[in-house]
């Protein structure tokens, strides 16, 4: 007789022994339980009743703090590359807000922006625009030589008098080399001329204060010399 025809028989007298105790039952292999094991649809019911509610990769208790994602900063700097004296790094740790992306100083730099080269009454003077680039001076140049240079925080400079038409550059330089030039060509013709024209009228004017003061010194002196003509005949008339 096979074993599994004797096995019930002895569990049956010990479920006996033990009455209102848990009993299982056997089965022969090919027939039914009592409890069959679920399956399908019924299976995949029971272990989401078994699932925590939250998301298993990132489980949070009742005592775990709540977690918010840090928003991602998009506003860029208000920062003007033509404004003197602004920097865009001392912006972006003060507000954190984006600058624009900036060559390496491993790179020559991009060359500026030349916006004006003008007479202030004075001198010529020029303004520009800072490129996206690492940049430690501006250097400008008058007809192909060098004028002057300038610290990368400004953007106006004077260079001193121009009394003939010439191109004004001016560049960007760093370790690593020298932009091109921007450049402009200044024509002195109406600066130079209302200079002429002040000081000649400021030579016409000092000549016409001393004409004016030679005629009241001869005018003074021909009362004075009246004067004492006539003291002279009013002494001497009986």
């Amino acid at each position: 007789m096979a074993p599994s025809k004797i096995l019930p028989f002895p569990l049956g007298i010990i479920c006996l022994l033990f009455i209102g105790g848990f009993c299982p039952i056997p089965t022969t292999a090919g027939g039914t339980g009592t409890n069959p094991r679920p399956s399908g649809s019924l299976a995949k019911a029971q272990m989401l009743s078994t699932e925590d509610y939250y998301d298993l990769d990132d489980p949070v208790t009742p005592n775990s703090p709540i977690r918010m994602s840090k928003p991602t900063l998009t506003e860029r700097c208000n920062y003007n590359p033509c404004l003197e004296g602004q920097s865009c790094k001392v912006l972006a740790d003060s507000t954190g807000c984006l600058c624009p992306g900036l060559t390496l100083p491993s790179v020559a730099p991009e060359k500026p922006n030349l916006k004006s080269v003008s007479w202030n009454g004075s001198q010529v003077v020029i303004e520009w625009c800072a490129p996206n680039s690492y940049v430690t001076a501006y250097v400008v140049t008058v007809a192909g030589k060098e004028r002057q240079k300038f610290g990368n925080n400004r953007r106006t400079g004077a260079v001193g008098m121009i009394d003939h038409t010439a191109k004004v550059c001016v560049a960007a330089e760093n370790d690593s080399g020298i932009s091109d030039g921007s450049c402009m060509k200044y024509q002195p013709g109406d600066s130079s001329l209302a200079l002429k024209a002040g000081l000649i009228g400021g030579a016409l004017g000092f000549l016409l204060l001393l004409f004016l003061a030679i005629l009241l010194w001869r005018h003074l002196r021909r009362r004075k010399q009246e004067v004492s003509i006539s003291m002279r005949s009013t002494a001497l008339t009986p």
